[in-house]
């Protein structure tokens, strides 16, 4: 199997990287990996812009004592 000088994934070798991939995650896991790559993705391309990304959750007000 020789390389493409594009060096591209072709439909067969993708199938194979998904089949691998379920046997060691699950199936049951793959949505879970899926979204987790998304937000990661998502925050890295917001770094790129410089985005200030606020990831500290919000402070919840106690009520006032008596």
């Amino acid at each position: 199997m020789l390389a493409s000088p594009d060096m591209g994934l072709s439909f067969h070798e993708i199938l194979i990287v998904m089949f691998v991939v379920m046997l060691i995650f699950g199936a049951p896991r793959l949505p879970q990996i899926g979204d987790a790559l998304g937000r990661a993705v998502r925050n890295f391309k917001r770094g790129l812009k410089g985005d200030e990304i606020d990831v500290t959750p919000p402070k919840k007000e106690l009520p006032p004592r008596e």
